[in-house]
């Protein structure tokens, strides 16, 4: 709800706010500084007071900051609403995963953290189709869906039942000597590492190049590069829903690897493709990579992180990809800038293969 449903509104929002194509951009970028900035000290919190006692603040803020933005009518307030929305969702995403962590074992752990990203990719494939469907009637009704999490907060408050972890009985020292203890681990450290490589190839060559290379090659309008990416959202969905089975059968290290393999061979093979259908059934196998990759790593690093430091864990692993998502485009804008548009889809390939050695090595 927070940005691939509002951004089918922003040619709107330019026109009613009488604002620049560049500033809407702001609308983006306040959102995401909480997230990079703060959610390691939430996560520490979460471990520190209580999963429930920062998820549900935080949902509250999500959906009141996010849904008054529609009724905003001044950029300047507009920005500051997204700023405090971006604060509110800032740890869910990894407490999420987190309270997964803490309420389940074994397959039904992997079960519920393949199901989870399942859901997320749902939202990613379905969510600009309805934030589109609304900025039809007004640009300001997108913004006002947050609402709907409220709902959920009521959820949240009388129906989850989660201790979380016993940290905040334990010395702030002690504390601190589990998270430190935890980052020495190769395998954790590891982990982070290769989630933030997925969205360099993710966010830096396949979402924002592949337009480009479907138009370059094919004479494809954004309708059709539209189409394109919301296949891999179909693949990454039924994958991901499916790990739990995969896990009684391979290694979750195994998994992790494999997703690697898949990931480069689709990239590489992008720009040899023929024609669309070609391009769609790589992005269909691009969309496998991912549906192993992301719920694997997650459900690793639970297994491997101590329960009372879960969260800080979690929300580290949150920061790492944030990174990979802000570093991805401005490192592949400066492979199409000098070696063109097939080469950044290559450059990916490399990265998934350098991730694939690293794992091989730490994991």
């Amino acid at each position: 709800m927070s940005i691939s449903s509002v951004t089918p509104a922003f040619p709107g929002v330019v026109r009613a706010l009488g604002i620049s194509v560049g500033e809407v951009g702001l609308l983006v970028t306040v959102y995401s500084i909480p997230g990079i900035l703060l959610t390691p000290f939430l996560g520490v919190l979460a471990d520190r007071i209580g999963r429930k006692r920062v998820l549900l603040p935080s949902i509250l803020l999500f959906s009141i900051a996010g849904a008054s933005c529609a009724l905003a009518r001044d950029f300047h307030l507009l920005v500051a609403l997204r700023f405090f929305q971006g604060l509110g969702s800032a740890p869910l995403i990894a407490l999420c995963v987190t309270i997964i962590g803490d309420l389940f074992e074994g397959r039904r752990r992997a079960q519920a953290i393949g199901l989870n990203a399942a859901v997320l990719n749902i939202g990613t494939a379905t969510y600009p189709m309805v934030g589109g469907a609304l900025a039809l009637m007004a640009w300001y009704w997108p913004f006002a869906m947050p609402i709907l999490a409220l709902p959920v907060a009521a959820l949240v408050w009388r129906g989850l039942d989660v201790d979380g972890s016993a940290s905040h009985r334990r010395g702030i020292k002690r504390y601190l000597v589990s998270v430190r203890s935890g980052l020495r681990d190769r395998r954790i450290l590891g982990l982070l590492i290769a989630g933030a490589g997925i969205f360099i190839f993710l966010f830096g060559s396949y979402l924002t190049y592949l337009p480009e290379l479907a138009e370059e090659h094919h004479g494809a309008g954004s309708f059709a590069a539209g189409v394109l990416i919301s296949l891999s959202s179909v693949t990454t969905g039924l994958t991901s829903s499916f790990l739990g089975r995969l896990s009684e059968q391979r290694s979750m290290a195994q998994l992790i690897l494999g997703s690697f393999v898949i990931a480069a061979t689709a990239l590489m093979l992008m720009p040899l493709a023929p024609n669309l259908t070609m391009l769609g059934a790589c992005s269909l196998l691009f969309g496998v990579a991912q549906g192993l990759s992301l719920p694997a790593i997650q459900t690793r690093l639970t297994d491997l992180v101590p329960a009372p430091s879960r969260a800080a864990f979690f929300a580290l692993n949150a920061t790492a990809l944030k990174v990979g998502q802000m570093v991805g485009p401005l490192l592949m804008g400066l492979v199409i800038a000098t070696l063109g548009t097939a080469a950044v889809f290559y450059a990916g390939a490399v990265v998934a293969l350098l991730m694939l050695l690293l794992c091989m090595r730490m994991l």
